[in-house]
Parts: C-alpha cells; sequence; structure tokens
C-alpha cells in the first residue's frame, strides 16, 4: 500500500482552506451587493410612494367641495347675560381653597370668527374670554393664557342645561401644569336679556 506523504496532505489540506476562504469572501462581497441594491430599491420605492399620496392628497383636494364659511351663534336660549355662582370642589393648588366661592357674570356672544363667553366682575370688568362649542350635549369653553403670562393657566368648563333658566357645571384650572383645582358652576339667567 501506498502511504501519503504527511506534507502532501497538509499542502492539500492548505490549498483548500484557502480557496474556501477566498471564495467566502466572494460570497460576502456578493450579498453586501445585494443589500445595497435592495436598499436603493426600497428608496426608490418609498420616494415613489411619497409621490403617489401626494398626488391622491392633491387629487381629493380638487374634488372636495369648499366649505362656506357659516356664522354660527348661539341658540336665543342661551345667549346673553349669566350670573354665575362657583365653588371649589377639589384642589391641590395654593392658589384655591376647597370651599372658596365666586360670582361673575356671564355673557354667551357670537361673531363671525365663532362662539365666546365673555366673563366681567361685578364691577363689569372684564376678567376673561373663553372659547365656545356648542351642541346636543352640552357647552364647552376653553381659555388658555398666552405664554407671556407670568402664571400659565388652562381652563376648561363643562357645561348643560338644567332648565330654561339654569345651567350647571364643572370648571377645572390647570395652573402652571402643576396643580389642578374643580369648581361646580351654576349659571342663572340674568334678569335683563
Amino acid at each position: 500500500m501506498i502511504q501519503p506523504k504527511p506534507i502532501l496532505i497538509i499542502v492539500l489540506c492548505f490549498v483548500f482552506a484557502f480557496g474556501c476562504q477566498s471564495n467566502q469572501q466572494e460570497r460576502e462581497q456578493l450579498l453586501v451587493q445585494r443589500e445595497l441594491a435592495i436598499s436603493k430599491r426600497e428608496k426608490d420605492f418609498a420616494l415613489k410612494q411619497a409621490d403617489y399620496n401626494a398626488l391622491i392628497r392633491l387629487r381629493d383636494s380638487l374634488l372636495v367641495k369648499k366649505d362656506t364659511v357659516m356664522i354660527k351663534s348661539w341658540p336665543e336660549s342661551l345667549h346673553g347675560l349669566w350670573s354665575s355662582r362657583s365653588v371649589c370642589r377639589e384642589s391641590n393648588c395654593s392658589e384655591y381653597v376647597i370651599g372658596d366661592q365666586r360670582a361673575n357674570q356671564w355673557e354667551f356672544v357670537s361673531d363671525s370668527s365663532g362662539l365666546f363667553t365673555r366673563v366681567s366682575d361685578k364691577d363689569g370688568t372684564l376678567v376673561r374670554i373663553y372659547s365656545a362649542s356648542y351642541d346636543s350635549t352640552g357647552i364647552k369653553l376653553h381659555f388658555s393664557s398666552d405664554s407671556s403670562a407670568a402664571k400659565n393657566l388652562a381652563i376648561h368648563v363643562d357645561l348643560g342645561q338644567a332648565n330654561a333658566d339654569l345651567l350647571k357645571g364643572m370648571q377645572t384650572i390647570q395652573v402652571n401644569k402643576a396643580c389642578t383645582a374643580k369648581f361646580s358652576v351654576e349659571l342663572t339667567r340674568a334678569t335683563k336679556r
């Protein structure tokens, strides 16, 4: 029997290992090239999809009928002056204590820009103006102080009509996004309309 020489075996193993390694590197390069091609196709597809979506939005905007400006006004049952009584029910603010009471005049007004509620003190001095919305579920009022104010206030009021001359609801005041006070609110129709 012929015995292979150990040096020949070592050389053959070395050649085989080197051949496999160079083949591995070629495969890795091919894989990287394929990944780059797929990435480029995905980017191209994303651009085409963005263009398509922009065209769809443009088409839809052309098909939509233009809204006409509707002047929305308060119903006669709400329009006008109301006397308010507010009582603090919950508070974690130092400015408001449970049991605090306030009395103001509220006036439900509207103009071409929407619905508003003006709140004045007993002397007739304007305290704040709420932006308002009204639907079958009730009245929602909102006030936010501007960014230059020393105290950042966000006030939300939800009112429902108890009867023709009485509105009841809840006023939530948030001060500097740090504390909250809740007031129960009752509005009664002022005698003059």
